[in-house]
């Protein structure tokens, strides 16, 4: 039945998903663009190759990215009670979060980056520009468009996996939708649980497509 406790729940709920989600997604870019520049740098046609660290990085990103989010969850369940001090609830879900999410920015970083045009690169090269101003102020700023577009899918899957740790005592909404909408067959309260989900994938991606049509415009203006 809806009341006021109902509707705050919601809203505490739905606060809890963006907390989780921005918070992961800022923790696990921290992580996943050093290891995306880094594979791309050491690549074999990269701008310093080196065939152990690329092979090291690569295998560490497939590895991380072929184990299922839950079964990550719970593995990690002694490192997130050392860091937040328990396993369930919004704080503690984003330690599996961010390790889940990070080698999957890793790639999506390193996919961007690969899209930048050779020539570019090579003339910067060639005016003596060292591997750091290479990187950042040619291969991440040629690949902004792409790199924000990674975001908005990045922000979407971490939303997604943030709604399975409601199985495990995550908290926000997919914990409301599974104690509420699947535990006790309140159909109501799962679908406004999707619903709101939904939406708030679609307003983070519309923001990110914005924010990378301003930045394409100041930076060409």
């Amino acid at each position: 039945m809806w009341n006021s406790a109902t509707v705050m729940m919601i809203v505490e709920g739905t606060f809890a998903t963006l907390y989780m989600t921005l918070v992961s997604t800022l923790m696990a870019y921290v992580i996943g663009l050093p290891a995306g520049v880094a594979l791309v740098v050491t690549g074999r046609e990269g701008l310093r190759p080196n065939k152990t660290v690329s092979r090291i990085l690569d295998v560490l990103v497939n590895v991380m990215r072929s184990i299922p989010f839950l079964i990550l969850l719970i593995l990690v369940i002694p490192l997130t009670r050392a860091i937040v001090g328990k396993s369930y609830g919004p704080s503690a879900t984003i330690v599996p979060l961010t390790l889940a999410a990070a080698p999957f920015i890793a790639r999506l970083v390193e996919s961007s980056l690969l899209e930048v045009d050779k020539g570019v690169i090579e003339a910067a090269q060639s005016m003596g520009a060292g591997i750091s101003t290479i990187v950042i102020k040619v291969m991440l700023l040629e690949a902004r468009s792409s790199l924000l577009s990674g975001l908005a899918i990045a922000l979407g899957t971490i939303l997604g996996y943030s709604a399975m740790a409601g199985a495990v005592g995550g908290g926000g909404l997919g914990d409301i939708a599974i104690r509420y909408g699947y535990n006790r067959y309140q159909l109501d309260i799962m679908i406004v649980t999707v619903i709101l989900l939904v939406a708030l994938v679609q307003i983070m991606q519309a923001v990110c497509m914005k924010l990378s049509r301003k930045l394409d415009k100041r930076i060409t203006g």
